[in-house]
Formats: C-alpha cells, structure tokens, sequence
C-alpha cells in the first residue's frame, strides 16, 4: 500500500491510525508548494487535488474517513467497527458531525495560525476569527457534553471518529481556539496524546 500526505489536518489522522495499527505502508509526501498535488500523475488518482490518497493495488482511495475505515478493515481493526451496523451508524454520525459542523467551526482558527504561518500568507485576521468565534462555541458545547463520562467519543472505545474530530483541534493552543472552557474535551484532547502514534503521526523522513 502507498500513501500520499502532506503535513495536514486530515493525512495527519490517517497516518496516525498507520502507526497506531502497526501497518506496512509506504508513506509518500506531496509537495503542495511545488504542485506536487497538481500533477496529472497525482490527479489521475485524486482528481481533488488534495491528500491523503491511498492506492492498494488497483484500489485507489482518498477521503481520510474511507481510507480509515479501510485499513481497519484490513488490520480487523474494530477503531471502524465493520461487523457491527449500530456502531457503525454511531461512527458515522460523528464523522459527518465532523465533517459539516466541527471541522468548519474550528477551520478558521487552524487557518489563521497554522497554515497562515506555515505558506507565508501574512498575519491572522482578527475579523475573520471574531465572526467564527460563535460557531466554535456552539459546537464545543456540543462536543463537551457527548464527552462528559466518556473517554472517547463513539462506542465507548478508541474509534476513527476520535481520530477525525480530534485531527481538527489537536493544535487547539497554538491556534488560539478557544477551548479552555471546555474541560472534557481538553482531557478527551490530553487522553489521545498519551498515544505515542497520535502524539507524532507524522513519517520519518527518508
């Protein structure tokens, strides 16, 4: 299997379920400043132009929550519970509450911060993080109160939806969200990073 990343929210979580799971992938990073996601060798796997991609054999995959789920389907992993419909929709749901509400709620501020910095695209706007405050309030609540009691967010147990929510507010300090009002999700945040493949994701160069 080969794996196509950048150092990014989303290969992030993928790589770390790699590590986590002990699989014999062939980590592959892109370049996104050379256009290293825009080469028609790699559009013609992703036509997204975005990463991560997954090719295993003569299957290709992008979206991180289907490569996800796919490699614990080939390590017979139950982090994507495949054996088990009503886990499955419990999963589901948390990964489309990440993907239409808490990614985007918390976006922003990864943006301003992160990416800002990292592709020297000038200062954090402050307008911009102000009119997205509110949106990230309301989710976090959402969030905090499903992890009250729990120690993670699905199943009772370590699944991919952990993984994919967490990706987007694991730089929460250095990207100024304001989470610190939130103490389940700061301990659910500081539980994942006692995680040595969730604590450094990320491949040795070589």
């Amino acid at each position: 299997m080969k794996l196509y990343w950048i150092q990014a929210q989303a290969p992030r979580r993928v790589l770390a379920l790699v590590k986590h799971l002990g699989l014999d992938v062939d980590t592959i990073q892109a370049d996104p400043r050379s256009g290293g996601l825009r080469s028609a060798e790699y559009l013609a796997l992703n036509p997204n132009g975005k990463a991560p991609t997954l090719v295993d054999g003569e299957r290709v995959l992008w979206e991180s929550s289907a490569i996800m789920a796919y490699l614990c389907d080939r390590a017979g992993s139950d982090m994507w519970p495949g054996r088990d419909p009503g886990e499955q929709i419990e999963v589901l749901r948390w990964l489309s509450w990440n993907d239409c509400h808490w990614a985007p709620a918390v976006g922003p501020f990864y943006f301003e911060y992160v990416v800002k910095p990292t592709f020297g695209l000038g200062a954090p706007e402050a307008a911009a993080l102000e009119a997205a405050t509110p949106e990230l309030h309301r989710y976090a609540r959402v969030l905090d109160a499903q992890l009250a009691g729990r120690t993670h967010v699905a199943c009772g147990r370590l699944t991919i939806a952990d993984f994919q929510l967490a990706s987007m507010a694991t730089d929460w300090q250095v990207a100024k969200m304001p989470l610190a009002p939130y103490p389940n999700i700061v301990r659910w945040l500081e539980g994942l990073n006692a995680l040595p493949a969730w604590r450094d994701p990320w491949p040795v160069p070589h």
